[in-house]
């Protein structure tokens, strides 16, 4: 991409009214063009910018899709990632679509130096102006394609998963790419504190390339406020994530079925594609008559309206975008005390904190909401809801975004 930067051309620096006037004339001919400032703030005329975002599945029409659409007003916006159902409305949205296979889960390293491959071909055709970037591989692979070619980019730390919770040659393994593929980033997003303190003390990141939001944010018209639901004599807990142990589903599992021997009227609603091995298992408890299961949903709304209380004892999140759903839409939220989770819940106000992989704590939390009154369990709703407004909507992030990567 051609900038034409207005100090080059006349000897004014920081002119913006020189820049929009440029901007004007180009356009009455014909030209697309955009008014943007560089890292030492110099103003200068644009093409329209190609904006590449790399990504590991089509969740990302989910969780960012109000960022894409700002992106796509005044750029073309391609996606790399591999085909999924939300693909299709990618496209309609006006995104351009690369597939691009990648094995979320696994360590092969054939398999990865294929995808850094796929990385570096598909910059190298597309010659992007700017990347984004989310999930580890893409970040890493992403990353390093990027830094190869010099070309700008974002990483987006949505959570540091199995790797960083362990110690070990995995561990450090994780840590080794991190650090090669951040080292020219133009930002680092991250969704808790806790997560951009451990980049930061590894020395991954430089002290002014973090950059932290409040996860993707919640949209708090698509998540309206919900009445409270009048469960007769029965308090329907929801837990909507992916099935596996790292989400807490053990102890849930534990604490639920035994408020549940004890005579307290509970039901479980689980939401989510297994991740593990869960499934003997949580057809037995159906059996039970104490849990249902509902697989993986495109619209969480319908159970969200119908529970009194959001609940998730996972182990570690970036910034858990169920917990904001459903404090959006006015519903208690009992979770972790740790970073991604306690930050969109204020204990004792909006919801409860328990401690992580603590079954017996989890219980008496569940146990303690299960006493409260009704009204008291609707006023943590409505507190709930007043957070997100407050903290996360999402305009706001999507907002701070494009102004921290200065698109």
């Amino acid at each position: 991409m051609k900038v034409l930067q207005i100090n080059s051309v006349c000897g004014i620096r920081s002119t913006g009214r020189i820049c929009t006037d440029l901007a004007d004339t180009l356009e009455s001919r014909g030209c697309e063009c955009k008014i943007a400032y560089g890292r030492d703030n110099v103003p200068g005329i644009y093409n329209k910018m190609k904006v590449l975002i790399l990504a590991n599945n089509d969740g990302l029409y989910k969780s960012r899709k109000e960022l894409i659409a700002e992106l796509l007003k005044k750029n073309e916006v391609y996606i790399s990632l591999p085909y999924g159902k939300f693909v299709d409305s990618l496209i309609e949205m006006g995104c351009k679509f690369i597939e691009t296979k990648v094995d979320r889960r696994g360590m092969n390293p054939i398999k990865d130096l294929k995808l850094l491959k796929k990385y570096k071909r598909i910059c190298k055709d597309l010659s992007p102006d700017y990347v984004i970037t989310y999930t580890i591989k893409p970040n890493v692979y992403g990353g390093l394609a990027c830094r190869k070619q010099n070309i700008n980019y974002a990483v987006n730390i949505t959570g540091l998963g199995t790797a960083f919770q362990k110690k070990g040659f995995l561990n450090f393994l994780v840590s080794f790419l991190y650090k090669k593929a951040l080292k020219n980033a133009n930002v680092v997003f991250f969704e808790n504190e806790g997560d951009k303190r451990k980049f930061e003390e590894k020395g991954i990141i430089t002290n002014n390339q973090g950059f932290l939001l409040n996860g993707a944010g919640v949209n708090l018209d698509t998540f309206s406020f919900c009445d409270y639901p009048l469960n007769e004599g029965e308090i329907n807990f929801l837990f909507i994530g992916r099935i596996m142990k790292e989400k807490g589903i053990n102890e849930l599992l534990v604490a639920t079925k035994r408020i549940f021997n004890e005579g307290i009227k509970v039901k479980l609603d689980i939401v989510g594609g297994y991740e593990e091995d869960y499934k003997e298992l949580i057809e037995k408890y159906q059996n039970e008559g104490w849990l249902d299961y509902h697989g993986f949903q495109d619209d969480v709304r319908p159970f969200i309206e119908k529970c009194d209380c959001f609940i998730l004892p996972s182990w570690h999140e970036g910034m858990a975008n169920a917990i904001l759903e459903c404090a959006a839409s006015g519903r208690p939220v009992i979770t972790s005390d740790i970073h991604g989770c306690k930050e969109a819940v204020i204990d004792g106000v909006s919801g409860i904190l328990t401690k992580e992989k603590d079954a017996e704590n989890l219980y008496y939390a569940m146990k303690k909401f299960c006493a409260l009154s009704y009204e008291k369990r609707k006023q943590m709703g409505i507190e709930g809801r007043k957070h997100m407004e407050k903290n996360f909507d999402k305009k706001m992030v999507v907002t701070t975004t494009i102004e921290a990567m200065r698109l």
